[in-house]
């Protein structure tokens, strides 16, 4: 049997070797604390599962939904975007739902990547962005994100043959993995750079409702022209604590929109119609759970900085998404330093290297740890002596 040439230029995915880790400590009676996957811990919200089990006594939901998803389900995505960011979208040619923001994600460079084009990457990323551009046979510019320019993209290094010849840049803001945020004006300029090269800007939004002290971050839609030029991907599953159900939605330029519409009517058969259901009550209910999970990641973020600073560790306090992103420290790299913490103190964090050749020297530690398993872990990483790291 022959397998595609694809699958051997694949990596393995970070987060299944971060679980087959945990669960084989854990079947040998190890107690180990978790900072790795952003899987939220605090339940879906009463009132959603509620219409959820409802909506599943429906024998038309127990029937192929549609890929396009419920009408209402797409009046409610243009609802939330309305409320929350005062942007107005067609529901019917503007909007797309889709299953998690991640299946989106990886199919939008089928509609916009042929073989041998050039898409633009962050470094470090979410790697799905640069895996589904290998998947449509095309390559990977990488933008190389620092820290000393705050996390965001030298649009000025990229050389003018390289933008020319790109069709799509990413971008995601909030930023995971480094939590950075972007600002209207640093958007604006993605959105400018773009227009001037005719680009795709596809922004993946996912974070965009996990803000501290009050920070609220903004949406690449509220930008004058950005239905001209892009999509916004985002999700319900950090928003309303529903990773599970597979939830999310594309919006933007009509004609975007009706081509991953394309791609998806001939690889999936759309979101369970219950479901659906659910993420209308989301979106269009009380929006409390949204303060709630905010007051609970904003106590665990403030506990880890300061265990990570007490360890010894250069962190900054992030203003938005589920992550810290720290240095390690000098003499080890971040697959080095992970494996300590795992083989010492029974820690999981994810090495900055897992996002890119620019993730090195930092860790990503994950806030979706119950309560009581933070503080355990904090007090791990508060009670460690920092070991000389091993020479080669």
């Amino acid at each position: 049997m022959k397998l595609s040439n694809r699958l051997g230029k694949l990596s393995p995915y970070p987060f299944v070797e971060i679980s087959r880790i945990i669960a084989a400590k854990r079947a040998a009676g190890v107690d180990v604390v978790t900072f790795g996957i952003g899987d939220p811990d605090i339940p879906t919200p009463q009132p959603f599962i509620d219409r959820l089990l409802t909506a599943s006594q429906s024998p038309p939901n127990h029937r192929y939904p549609e890929t396009d998803g419920l009408p209402e389900l797409r009046r409610a995505i243009a609802y939330w975007y309305d409320q929350r960011f005062g942007v107005k979208l067609d529901p019917d040619k503007e909007v797309l739902p889709l299953i998690g923001a991640k299946e989106g994600i990886g199919h939008a460079a089928f509609c916009f990547l042929d073989p041998g084009d050039l898409a633009l990457i962050p470094d470090p990323a979410y790697p799905v962005y640069g895996v589904g551009t290998m998947f449509a046979g095309a390559e990977s510019y990488t933008m190389p994100l620092h820290e000393e320019n705050g996390w965001l993209p030298e649009l000025d290094a990229i050389p003018d043959e390289v933008a020319r010849a790109a069709k799509v840049m990413w971008l995601n803001y909030p930023n995971n993995p480094t939590s950075a945020v972007a600002s209207a004006e640093d958007l604006e300029s993605a959105l400018a750079f773009c227009r001037q090269n005719d680009i795709a800007l596809l922004h993946d939004a996912a974070y965009s409702e996990v803000g501290y002290d009050g920070y609220r971050p903004s949406s690449f839609m509220q930008l004058d022209g950005a239905k001209e030029m892009g999509l916004e991907f985002h999700s319900l599953s950090k928003t309303y604590n529903m990773t599970g159900w597979r939830i999310g939605m594309a919006v933007g330029n009509a004609t975007m929109i009706k081509a991953l519409f394309q791609i998806k009517a001939n690889l999936d058969s759309g979101i369970p119609q219950s479901i659906q259901e659910m993420a209308i009550e989301a979106l269009t209910g009380s929006q409390e759970c949204i303060e709630e999970n905010r007051v609970v990641y904003q106590r665990r973020r403030d506990l880890v900085v300061q265990a990570l600073r007490r360890l010894g560790l250069k962190t900054a306090v992030p203003q938005a998404s589920l992550y810290i992103w720290s240095h390690v420290p000098e003499g080890f790299t971040s697959a080095q330093f992970a494996a300590r913490l795992l083989d010492e103190i029974n820690i999981v964090v994810t090495p900055g290297s897992s996002y890119g050749k620019c993730g090195e020297g930092y860790i990503r530690l994950s806030l979706t740890t119950p309560d009581e398993r933070i503080e355990e872990g904090c007090r791990r990483l508060e009670g460690w002596r920092i070991p000389a790291p091993v020479r080669s």
